[in-house]
């Protein structure tokens, strides 16, 4: 399903004079004086020659070269800041909604305007959309093996930078209301920093505890009782990987906040790194474990990575359900576990197909993972409304 949707920024037509340039951008992407220091060189030496010889009105297509979901918003925002700073029109027709499907080499956009004015563009606004549509296909598919589990995007520490944070937490806002829409899913229900929380429909982030505050306090026990102190109105997430007794500490703070975790306000969170197994668990009490609650699901599986989800080391689908029986058999059934370490769109398909009992999802694993597929590419289609394109896209030239 495809639409058409036009958006115009303010025009004057009118140049203006540009001051010094400042020394850093901002997150949202630099501002129309900084152009010149971040874009590709051979566009700026275009946009001299155009200046030169004359400029002419140029239509481009922008598209990738893998199925993405579609996330343009932020690209969009900053091209019409640029065009309202240099008092232009650029006549942006977009052919899908945002949180669409698009198939490979499908043309995402066109950009109608001033080759003077658009040139030195392209390498900025493709930098914000190829890879927020990578992260918003990740994100779609994760919430949608899952979509009974909450997710919680902790991408920002992955993130170079305040831009590519942004462009990440929208993207996965994007991908969430996506599988929302198509199947039903919890999907995203915040994330981790303040600064774009509002793209998940909240003001703070969420989290209540990282290895750091188990290591200050000196154990797991004593690091639930200081956060329950100091944010006695919050739920607790309990982080109880630290000492290697996920079982045992998880018991005891369960224990110690009986009322709380009666009223479902406790989460035990499973963040066990894959240098060992989870407390209690070796690899023949994994398969064991599996056999109880998912015997298929091991002998689906063939390939060593499905394999060391299901019952290897680190977060694994043995290590989940382990958990949720001894959480079950001690009466603690309203304490819901938190997943994450690695959960990325693989992973969560492994946990999807052995029905592990997940409650919420921390991830940052929606981030990209192979770079070069996040690269969104603009030709240029028509010069003065006479379609022209490199051999070999024709098919990006406009049908209507």
């Amino acid at each position: 399903m495809t639409s058409d949707h036009k958006t115009k920024s303010p025009a004057t037509n009118q140049e203006t004079s540009e001051p010094k340039p400042r020394l850093v951008a901002a997150a949202s992407g630099p501002a129309a004086i900084d152009v010149q220091r971040w874009t590709d060189h051979y566009f700026e030496r275009t946009k001299q020659i155009v200046r030169r010889f004359g400029d002419k009105s140029v239509t481009y297509a922008i598209f990738m070269r893998r199925p993405v979901i579609f996330a343009p918003r932020l690209m969009l925002n900053w091209i019409n800041r640029i065009a309202q700073e240099r008092g232009v029109t650029f006549d942006i027709t977009a052919n899908y909604n945002e949180g669409d499907w698009v198939g490979a080499g499908e043309p995402l956009m066109y950009i109608k305007g001033s080759m003077y004015h658009l040139v030195d563009l392209e390498t900025l606004y493709l930098q914000k959309l190829g890879a927020a549509c990578v992260a918003a296909n990740n994100a779609y598919s994760m919430c949608a093996e899952l979509p009974k589990a909450a997710f919680l995007a902790m991408d920002a520490r992955h993130a170079a930078g305040l831009e590519m944070a942004e462009l990440m937490a929208y993207a996965a806002s994007v991908g969430s209301k996506a599988a929302q829409a198509h199947v039903g899913a919890i999907g995203f229900i915040g994330n981790a920093t303040e600064a774009t929380a509002h793209y998940f429909g909240e003001t703070h982030g969420k989290g209540t505890m990282p290895h750091a505050l188990v290591g200050y306090a000196g154990s797991t026990l004593k690091a639930a009782e200081m956060f329950v102190d100091t944010f006695p109105d919050q739920p607790l997430t309990a982080l109880v990987d630290y000492f290697g007794q996920e079982i045992t500490d998880a018991l005891t703070v369960c224990r110690r906040f009986p009322a709380m975790a009666s009223a479902g306000r406790i989460n035990i969170r499973l963040d066990t790194h894959g240098g060992r197994f989870v407390e209690g668990l070796d690899p023949q009490e994994s398969y064991a474990v599996l056999e109880r609650h998912a015997p298929g699901a091991i002998r689906r599986y063939r390939n060593d990575a499905e394999l060391r989800y299901l019952t290897g080391t680190g977060v694994s689908a043995a290590a989940i359900f382990l958990l949720r029986e001894n959480l079950d058999r001690n009466g603690f059934d309203k304490v819901k576990i938190v997943a994450s370490s690695g959960f990325d769109v693989e992973k969560c398909k492994v946990m999807a197909d052995a029905f592990a009992p997940i409650d919420i999802v921390g991830t940052g694993s929606f981030l990209p993972n192979k770079w070069t597929e996040t690269y969104a590419t603009a030709d240029i289609v028509a010069y003065d409304d006479e379609p022209s394109v490199k051999i070999g896209r024709e098919f990006l030239l406009r049908r209507d």
